[in-house]
């Protein structure tokens, strides 16, 4: 091969090898990209709420408890309703003030929210005022009544002074005179003792039961205040009794 053919050649042969390697590089097919796949959301948090009507009742009276939610799919409300629809309305009778709550689920987790309802105590009646304890000493305090001769305390007795006693109680500050009463038969000095001891056994009774003896002085009538003038068992019986006035 002659000098001037031989650059020849080798470009030809430059030439073939880059056409060749251009060939073998269109020949390559792409590489195919993967698709990612799409991510659910997560499941939306419950929310609810819940209102009284009226939050503030008198004892025996009803509220009305509403209630609506979102995203739950179960609901409850505490004390004593239970579970609930998502959205509704109830009424409630509490005995006493009450917090109420509805509590709330879902796939997203839970919610809740309270209501409070306040019943109103019962008024208290307004106290006996101290001016009033005149009418009431008529009404509450009661005698005891004896057996013929006798200054001992019945059970009957017993039963009416545990009464006195009570009002003596309320009203610490009433003093009382007891008088001892006889009926019309026996001599006048006879009846003025058995008064005095009747007296006596009374106010003893009393301070049994709690009440100063220094509330109370005795005096003895006998016969001769009677409280009946008839000459039976039922006007005697009246008249043998222990009496009690307001000492001045």
């Amino acid at each position: 091969m002659s000098e001037v053919a031989r650059p020849f050649y080798r470009a030809c042969v430059l030439t073939a090898f880059a056409a060749a390697a251009l060939a073998v590089g269109c020949s390559k097919k792409p590489v195919a990209q993967s698709t990612p796949t799409p991510t659910a959301p997560p499941p939306s948090q419950p929310t609810v709420t819940l209102q009284a009507d009226p939050t503030s009742i008198n004892k025996g009276d009803t509220s009305t408890l509403r209630w609506s939610s979102t995203n739950a799919t179960q609901l409850t409300i505490a004390p004593d309703v239970g579970t609930v629809a998502p959205e509704g309305s109830t009424k409630v009778t509490p005995t006493d003030s009450t917090t109420y709550t509805l509590t709330a689920s879902g796939p997203g987790g839970s919610a809740n929210s309270s209501v409070r309802i306040t019943v109103a105590a019962p008024q208290a009646p307004p106290p006996v005022q101290n001016a009033n304890w005149e009418d009431l000493f008529t009404k509450e305090v009661q005698d005891a009544y004896f057996d013929l001769d006798k200054a001992d305390i019945r059970s009957d007795a017993r039963t009416a002074l545990g009464k006195t006693a009570d009002f003596l109680r309320n009203y610490p500050q009433v003093k009382v005179v007891i008088e001892g009463h006889c009926d019309e038969r026996g001599s006048t000095e006879y009846n003025l003792a058995l008064g005095d001891r009747r007296a006596a056994a009374v106010k003893q009774y009393l301070v049994s039961l709690g009440i100063g003896a220094d509330r109370m002085t005795t005096l003895s009538y006998g016969k001769e205040k009677p409280f009946c003038m008839e000459s039976n068992e039922d006007c005697w019986q009246r008249n043998r009794r222990g009496h009690f006035v307001p000492a001045k």
